[in-house]
């Protein structure tokens, strides 16, 4: 699977640099609103033409592209830095109240989906970029902790780290030197797969409004946009969503392409 590794690093990079460019240019400002230029076709001036507003759809998608990609990639952040804690700590408390407490309380927050803990904090706090990444972040700490703690419980009646609790090692110290670095390709690969979710999630909060709000970019607020007119300007709702499409299957090969590569099982049976 080496070519979906590399066909969805290539996508992956191209959004990326995209969204990098994104951070200290883009062809025109899209706080500034022209009506008399609004609608227009592809141009050197306007490649991707311009939305109902006149703003540079180009600019748009790239500045959208920033707000995706730090969303994901924050709320992704969130769900390894609280998530894999949490699972290596229940899987050295394997069969003990803290472990039940940790994994009971993990099923009650992977209970809600995204939305509607955004609902819930968006409610309280407002709709913002930030409580987008709350949101999705909460939503993502179950997941890695299921991940770390599936991955860690194996691992616990291995001989070096039998080897190692002889040795007067305590649990949080052989979580941290022999557990973690041997689940690291499987948080590796969910972290890919989160990150694409991520990118999806966000997309659905702006689309209905909790997520990043004006003058802020967005594909999902694009696709908002676009919506009343999907039958006479059917490109501003193509654009956003294809670069949606796209950024979610090129994560999703490297995932694949990482999964494949990392697995030494999978190793074995190739060779």
């Amino acid at each position: 699977m080496r070519g979906a590794l590399l066909i969805g690093g290539a996508i992956t990079a191209v959004f990326a640099l995209l969204a990098g460019v994104g951070l200290v240019w883009v062809p025109h400002d899209i706080t500034v609103l022209d009506i008399s230029a609004r609608l227009l076709g592809p141009s050197a001036a306007h490649p991707l033409g311009t939305d109902h507003f006149g703003r540079d759809t180009l600019s748009m998608l790239m500045e959208g592209a920033r707000t995706s990609i730090a969303v994901a990639l924050l709320a992704v952040g969130i769900g390894i830095g609280i998530g894999v804690p949490l699972g290596l700590t229940a899987a050295a408390a394997r069969g003990s109240l803290l472990d039940e407490v940790i994994m009971r309380g993990n099923d009650l927050v992977f209970a809600f989906p995204s939305l509607v803990i955004a609902i819930l904090i968006t409610a309280v706090f407002g709709p913002s970029a930030v409580n987008a990444i709350l949101a999705i972040g909460i939503f993502n700490i179950p997941v890695f902790a299921r991940v770390a703690r599936g991955g860690a419980l194996p691992l616990w009646t291995l001989d070096y780290v039998m080897a190692a609790r002889v040795a007067g090692k305590g649990r949080t110290l052989i979580s941290v030197q022999h557990i973690l670095p041997n689940i690291a390709n499987l948080l590796i690969v969910q972290a890919t797969i989160q990150f694409s979710l991520g990118i999806l999630a966000e997309a659905a909060l702006a689309y209905v409004g909790l997520g990043a709000q004006p003058p802020v970019a967005s594909w999902g607020r694009m696709l908002a946009d676009a919506q009343t007119m999907i039958y006479t300007e059917p490109q501003l709702a193509l654009i956003p969503g294809l670069a949606i499409v796209a950024i979610v299957l090129g994560l999703n090969l490297l995932g694949d392409g990482l999964r494949d590569l990392l697995d030494p099982r999978l190793r074995r049976a190739r060779a």
